[in-house]
């Protein structure tokens, strides 16, 4: 479970780098976009992704799944790690880390930072 608070200044600056990551590295971003909608649809963490992106433990985050899943999951995350780019994205996601990797990634998917603003709970 991760609990965090985020005031719409920060919310509106990770978004606004978000769209320069998007017009700028339009195809790493199709990509990181790729892996926030594999994540939902798996069911796993936002803060897992972020994790692997980070090079980070994800601790309690790991999903209890099959390894095969897992390893597919690892496969398509190594597409995103193998962009040219990649150390951008790696940059945004460290600059913004008191957004916290999952209202990272539903600004990626297109959320407001408005609908972020405040106390939340995401899985």
């Amino acid at each position: 479970m991760i609990t965090t608070v985020s005031s719409i200044d920060d919310l509106k600056a990770t978004n606004n780098a978000i769209a320069n990551l998007k017009k700028d590295y339009p195809k790493l971003f199709e990509t990181l976009l790729e892996m926030v909608n594999l994540t939902r649809a798996f069911h796993f963490k936002y803060h897992f992704m972020g994790c692997l992106i980070m090079e980070e433990d994800p601790g309690e985050s790991t999903p209890n799944v099959y390894g095969s899943v897992l390893r597919l999951y690892k496969k398509e995350m190594q597409k995103l790690k193998d962009d040219q780019d990649f150390q951008v994205l790696q940059q945004l996601f460290s600059d913004f880390k008191g957004t916290s990797y999952p209202k990272i990634c539903l600004l990626v998917l297109g959320m407001t930072p408005e609908s972020l603003v405040g106390l939340s709970y995401i899985k």
